[in-house]
């Protein structure tokens, strides 16, 4: 599982994978959990959970674990948003809280 933020919406009217019909896909960016970027490359997530832009996500990047989630076998899937991040405490220090961000 990884940790990511969204920083782009992905529109294409002409999706040719019905496993993919009518759900949003998202651009996401890996990131420590202070918030920090990690890699060079963002990733496009489907998103299961209702995401937007600015949000801090749960990300799954194993396409097994998504074509169960989306109960789609043979689906090509890899990267979906599974769950919203309200806080990220390391050694006893918060270092993200969506609240105090809101």
């Amino acid at each position: 599982m990884i940790l990511a933020e969204v920083i782009g919406t992905v529109v294409s009217p002409s999706v040719q994978v019905p496993a993919l019909g009518g759900r949003k896909l998202l651009v996401v960016r890996p990131v420590r959990p202070d918030g920090t970027a990690v890699g060079p490359k963002p990733r496009i997530a489907i998103d299961t959970v209702g995401a937007g832009v600015g949000d801090r996500v749960l990300v799954i990047d194993e396409g097994n674990a998504g074509r169960q989630i989306l109960e789609a076998p043979g689906a090509p899937v890899k990267t979906l948003i599974v769950g919203f991040v309200d806080e990220v405490e390391l050694g006893g220090e918060r270092v993200y809280d969506h609240g105090a961000e809101a």
